[in-house]
Order: C-alpha cells, then sequence, then structure tokens
C-alpha cells in the first residue's frame, strides 16, 4: 500500500442522511480537521456517514444493514439519500457515489443509483437495478446485467488485479479508520488479524497483531510514541494462549521492578494511548489512510490531551488525513481557525449548517466565544 499516496479526499457530499441534507465537508487540502458545535449539531453524523462508505468497500452489501428508513431526514421518503466521496490515489482521481430509495409503504430503502468513476471514465454506473461495468482493456463491449435493487455493487464486482482501479479504492475505502472507541469493552484478545478495526475498537488485539504482521519494524514507532506518554513501559507482548488465540500483556519496569499487566486491565486513558499507537503505525505500514476520530480527548486528562491531538495532527502532514471532534478547550486549541469547522442546526427541525470558523464573526479568542455559547453562523 505505501505506492498509494493519498493526498486528501477532494469532496464529501451527503444529502437527506438524518440531519444532513444537500451537506458537503469543506475538506479539500487540509491534512487535519477538527469538527467542533453543540451536542446534536452532526458532528458524530458525518462519521457515521464515512461508516457507511467504509462498510460497503469492507463488503457489507445489504441495503439494510447499511441505512435504514429512520435515517432519512425527518423522514423524507420521497427525496433519496445519497453519499458521494472524491479522492485522490497514486494521482488517480476516484469518484464514487451512491443513492437509495424508500420504496413506500414497505419503508424499505433499495439502491437507486451507484456508479465509480476513475479520472472522469466510468468504471461501472448503475441505474436502479440494470449494471453498466466497464469492459476489460482488450476492447470488448461494456457488459450489462442486472442486480438486486436491495444490494449495493462495489463489494460484489470482482477485481482483475491488485493494479486493478476497483481494488484500490475498495481497499482504500475498507481501511478508512472511523474510531469512537469504547476502552472497557476492549481485552487485548485475539483469535484473527485484521486491518480494518470496528468503530469502538474492540478487536484492538486482532489490529495489532495484523499490523505486526505486515510491518514487524511498526513495533519500533509504536514503543518510542508509548514511551513517550508511558515512561515506564518496557514492552508489549502479545503470546499465544491455548490453542487458538492471543492476549496482549503490559510490561512496565522501573530502577524498583518490573510489572506485567494483562492489556484488558489498563486505564480507558491508556488504552487509548494504544490506539493512538496503532493508528499512527497505520498510517506509517500501509497507508496513508483517513482518520475520523470522534472525540479523541475523551478519557485523558486535561494536561493528556493537547500532546495526543498534535500528535496525532503532525502524523498526518507528510499523508493521509485526521478528522476529529472535539468539546474540548485543549484538543480545540491545537488547531487553528483555518483548519476548524463549526457546524450548527437552529433547532431538531433544522438541517447542519457548516462554516469554517475564518468565515465566523467571532468576538476574542475561540474557546472562550465557545463556553460564552457566543459562536453562531
Amino acid at each position: 500500500m505505501r505506492g498509494i499516496i493519498v493526498l486528501v479526499i477532494r469532496r464529501l457530499y451527503v444529502h437527506n442522511f438524518r440531519c444532513l441534507e444537500n451537506f458537503e465537508l469543506p475538506i479539500a487540502g487540509q491534512s487535519s480537521l477538527l469538527l467542533i458545535g453543540k451536542n446534536g449539531s452532526g458532528k458524530s453524523t458525518v462519521g457515521a456517514a464515512l461508516e457507511v462508505l467504509q462498510k460497503i468497500a469492507r463488503g457489507v452489501n445489504r441495503v439494510g444493514d447499511l441505512v435504514r428508513y429512520k435515517d432519512l431526514s425527518q423522514g423524507r421518503a420521497g427525496v433519496p439519500m445519497r453519499f458521494e466521496i472524491e479522492v485522490e490515489l497514486a494521482s488517480v482521481s476516484f469518484r464514487y457515489s451512491v443513492a437509495f430509495e424508500s420504496q413506500g409503504e414497505s419503508h424499505e430503502l433499495r439502491v437507486l443509483d451507484e456508479g465509480l468513476f476513475v479520472d472522469g471514465e466510468a468504471a461501472y454506473s448503475r441505474e436502479d437495478a440494470l449494471m453498466h461495468s466497464a469492459s476489460p482493456a482488450d476492447g470488448r463491449e461494456w457488459a450489462k446485467f442486472r442486480v438486486d435493487w436491495h444490494l449495493v455493487a462495489l463489494p460484489i464486482l470482482q477485481e482483475r488485479s491488485r493494479q486493478d482501479p476497483l481494488y484500490v479504492f475498495k481497499r482504500w475505502l475498507g481501511r478508512m479508520l472511523v474510531l469512537r472507541p469504547v476502552p472497557g469493552l476492549i481485552s487485548g484478545e485475539s483469535r484473527e488479524t485484521t486491518l480494518e478495526p470496528n468503530i469502538q475498537v474492540t478487536d484492538f488485539g486482532a489490529w495489532f497483531t495484523a499490523i505486526l504482521a505486515q510491518a514487524p519494524s511498526a513495533y519500533a514507532g509504536i514503543d518510542r510514541y508509548l514511551k513517550q506518554v508511558l515512561p515506564d513501559l518496557k514492552d508489549i507482548k502479545n503470546p499465544v494462549v491455548g490453542t487458538d488465540y492471543r492476549s496482549l500483556v503490559v510490561q512496565f519496569a522501573t530502577d524498583r521492578g518490573s510489572l506485567s499487566v494483562p492489556f484488558e486491565d489498563l486505564s480507558d486513558g491508556e488504552k487509548c494511548f494504544m490506539i493512538c499507537a496503532l493508528v499512527l503505525a497505520a498510517n506509517d505500514a500501509y497507508g496513508p489512510l483517513l482518520c475520523f476520530w470522534d472525540e479523541p480527548d475523551n478519557y485523558l486528562s486535561i494536561d493528556e490531551v493537547g500532546h495526543f491531538v498534535m500528535t496525532l495532527r503532525k502524523a498526518f502532514q507528510s499523508g493521509g488525513q485526521f478528522i476529529a471532534t472535539s468539546h474540548n478547550s485543549e484538543a480545540i486549541s491545537t488547531f487553528s481557525d483555518e483548519n476548524t469547522l463549526y457546524l450548527y442546526r437552529k433547532s431538531h427541525l433544522e438541517p447542519t449548517i457548516v462554516r469554517p470558523v475564518t468565515e465566523l464573526d467571532v468576538n476574542g479568542d475561540l474557546v472562550s466565544a465557545l463556553a460564552r455559547g457566543d459562536v453562531e453562523p
């Protein structure tokens, strides 16, 4: 994957999905981005939209497993729900879009249209159930066939090789990191391996094992970062337990002695440090990646937040893209106005409005204005 360079997402567009209506995230050209706003303003919903696209690339193709009727903005069944994303990989531009429509009284959604375009040329396109798939390089005509209206086509299309643009795009999209960790649920045990952790990172052990299998040298970077935040860290062991699974153990040592701690017994904040270490390692080993982390400052002490967020921001300056949401003043202070977006809703009956902070009339510094409730588009 190191041969693929992800500049940044050029465009992310979402329509009629929860509180996002005709919503476009001004993200092009930013290596890192912060989403701020009051509770209910739509910050986490941006992550949920990315998760829909991520699930498609990871093989989830049944519409009912991706979106539901209740995801339509205020139940507007007469308007399609649409997702579009544009990225550039190795100087090749990709644009993927998929739209869903309601079938009326059944409250079941189905695919209205879908397509993947590579450098402006269609790799495949679809309207309702009829697919048009681009021909191979031997000059044959486009293939036409039908796909069940309740299935998204991207996961079921076969790639011809690892160089096939379809394969390149699906792998990048599937490996996006959309994170909302729940440290209390993370045990450190693993029976399999994955380079595609789930949103709660409960498969941390499987992710750790897969990264080191992919790039054994990544351990040096993991160790280097963790020793900055956990100075008494000695080692991380991942021994085989029984016959079919591994279980992480973290070793600490000082001049007074040593201590081995099962991963599950680490504090919530310490587990977040471990997750951060894997994000850094993943972006270096098989990235650059897109990482959306919903409130990365959760579970951290106030003196840990600034360094934590700045480390993530700096890691993505040389490739990939980092998007965070936050209510924390220390996290907000690590971003400039130029890469901070304010999300706002007048009420639960109104859609999300997004504005760059540079376009807002902020009286004084941003953090103080937010504390006063004195920020509004």
